[in-house]
């Protein structure tokens, strides 16, 4: 199998992520190769969560971008369409608790490492958003800015993005008071607004800073 048999996909997609590298390590190394990306380093409440995909060259959806890039009902869309035609997804978190003891890099690379570990298919090599290898059993290229370079690690952040922002919307339905549905668990105002009033929940991370300072005897966790 060689690059050629992704020319046409590279040359429709030829302004946003392709299938460039994908087909270099399939060329090089045989067998599937899968897109990996996390999504929630940033947020004071709620998992990390990362996703792996191996996708079919000859049934990709169209318009696979950054999540960043796209709106929230075309993500739902590729999401979707990514389910169906992939030939292989897997979602994985790593929990509050894990980010708390390992902290929140570690945390990210585990749920990368049980990611790839539930594909169906298992992949001979993988591209991982980023510039940290995640130790994984296989081969890992890291790439900076993936996302919005490779096909499979856009698809990656894609699944992702939604499964945890469905997730944060559930949590946001049971706590009202801190707006998860809208901020994911982002410090924005109204977040950081019901921190002071209600306090935190068994949802946010205490080992970051604006949790951690808002823990003590007068101000304890309130769920």
């Amino acid at each position: 199998m060689t690059a050629d048999l992704f020319s046409n996909a590279s040359i429709e997609l030829k302004n946003g992520p392709d299938f460039s590298a994908e087909a270099r390590l399939q060329a090089d190394m045989g067998g599937f190769v899968c897109g990996v990306d996390e999504v929630g380093r940033g947020p004071l409440a709620g998992p990390v969560v990362a996703a792996a995909v191996i996708l079919d060259h000859e049934n990709i959806p169209a318009g696979l971008n950054d999540s960043k890039k796209l709106t929230a009902k075309r993500r739902e869309q590729l999401y979707d369409q990514i389910h169906q035609t992939a030939l292989a997804v897997s979602v994985a978190e790593a929990s509050v608790e894990e980010i708390d003891s390992l902290n929140i890099l570690q945390a990210s690379l585990l749920a990368m490492r049980r990611a790839v570990d539930g594909l169906a298919i298992k992949p001979s090599a993988a591209l991982v958003d980023g510039n940290q290898n995640p130790g994984l059993d296989i081969y890992a290229e890291t790439l900076v800015k993936g996302d919005s370079r490779s096909l499979s690690v856009a698809a990656a952040s894609i699944v992702a993005k939604v499964f945890r922002d469905s997730l944060m919307k559930k949590i946001g339905e049971k706590y009202p008071e801190y707006g998860f549905e809208a901020n994911a668990g982002y410090g924005v105002p109204k977040h950081m607004a019901a921190l002071k009033l209600v306090g935190i929940t068994h949802f946010h991370r205490k080992s970051f800073a604006p949790i951690r300072d808002l823990i003590s005897k007068e101000n304890p966790a309130k769920y």
